[in-house]
């Protein structure tokens, strides 16, 4: 499993969130929403400090990160956070 966020995705949560170099975003489950991977969940994100980060990726000095307890959503796929430009939105893609 890996997680891959493109830059355009990382420089709209900066933008949108007012994040700074050095600061954490926490990929994680939550109960209901559009997911496709696991019935009736799908992913959110946050502004959160890591207490046990099982994947990450750094981009623009920001740190995303899943944690280790929520992985399991994955299924044992990796995680690509991509920028559509067209939609001006951010997706979750599991492959």
């Amino acid at each position: 499993m890996k997680l891959s966020i493109d830059k355009q995705a990382a420089d709209l949560y900066i933008r949108e969130m007012g994040l700074a170099a050095g600061d954490a975003l926490r990929i994680f489950v939550r109960l209901g929403g559009c997911g496709s991977v696991q019935p009736g969940l799908s992913l959110g994100i946050m502004k959160e400090t890591p207490r046990d980060p099982g994947i990450e990726h750094v981009v623009a000095g920001i740190r995303f990160y899943m944690e280790n307890d929520n992985l399991w959503y994955l299924d044992n796929r990796d995680l690509y956070v991509r920028y559509d430009e067209s939609e001006d939105d951010v997706y979750f893609d599991v492959h």
